[in-house]
């Protein structure tokens, strides 16, 4: 029988899992004529966003989704979903784009954080992704975040501003890995098991927090089994949402919005 630590881990193992469905997937797999936009309009293309227009049962809809890649070329080209500042822009000129044209905004999240290299820094990974937030907390159209995999830090913050926020069953949502949890706490990168029980970081413990709506549940061991039925559980619940949200009064909307993150950190 396996004990407490074991059980977490086997969560982040699937979370990270080399198969698991990844943004690009879930977009091609949920959304109809889906047209992919590039750029920040300030320096380039950043691979580890794809974001564009799609269409959901005839809603137009914005999707936006920090990818991995499924080959070690992809990987690379994604910077295996670590986001640079670029990334950030991009995402949020998209998300004023959506708000222009009254379309609800749909982000997939998936990294172990933002890029934290030099370049990275320079061009103010802290500011864009600080900016996204701020700008999020006052998006005047709905947005529903679902992490579907890794949910790493501010990197996956940044998306997460939402009007819904959801977990795959068997993703994970910290501010730090559980290596880099164990580095820092107790010197000691081998007790990643342990740390990542304490840290509480799984689809169930964020739930109970309240910091998650809900838990979109995923086949029998692990999305990566059944990537199809992962996506139709996504497209119901995304569905659903779009019912309630697409009819409620911007006003009203972005209150509701503030009371819910207010709300988070008072047992």
């Amino acid at each position: 029988m396996k004990n407490n630590e074991n059980i977490i881990w086997d969560k982040v193992n699937l979370a990270r899992h080399k198969d698991r469905p990844n943004a690009k997937f879930y977009i091609e797999n949920i959304f109809d004529d889906f047209i992919e936009l590039h750029g920040d309009r300030s320096f380039r293309d950043d691979r580890a966003i794809i974001g564009g227009i799609g269409s959901i049962n005839n809603v137009n809809v914005t999707v936006i989704g920090i990818n991995k890649g499924k080959t070690t070329k992809e990987n690379i080209d994604t910077n295996f979903g670590m986001v640079h500042p670029e990334g950030y822009k991009k995402a949020l000129r998209l998300m004023k784009q959506a708000e222009k044209f009254k379309r609800p905004v749909i982000c997939f999240i998936d990294t172990p954080g933002a890029f934290c290299g030099i370049g990275a820094e320079e061009r103010g990974q802290g500011y864009a992704i600080a900016q996204n937030l701020l700008e999020m907390s006052s998006l005047k159209t709905p947005v529903i975040s679902i992490i579907i995999g890794e949910g790493g830090s501010g990197g996956a913050l940044a998306l997460a501003l939402g009007d819904k926020v959801y977990m795959m069953e068997n993703s994970i949502y910290s501010i730090l890995s559980p290596e880099g949890f164990a580095s820092i706490l107790w010197k000691d990168v081998s007790k990643a098991k342990k740390a990542a029980l304490a840290m509480k970081i799984t689809s169930h413990d964020l739930k109970n927090f309240g910091i998650i709506d809900d838990i979109i549940m995923e086949p029998e061991n692990g999305a990566h089994t059944n990537p199809l039925q992962a996506a139709e559980n996504i497209k119901e619940y995304i569905l659903n949402d779009l019912d309630n949200l697409i009819h409620i009064d911007y006003d009203e909307l972005l209150n509701n919005r503030y009371d819910k993150f207010r709300k988070m950190g008072n047992f």
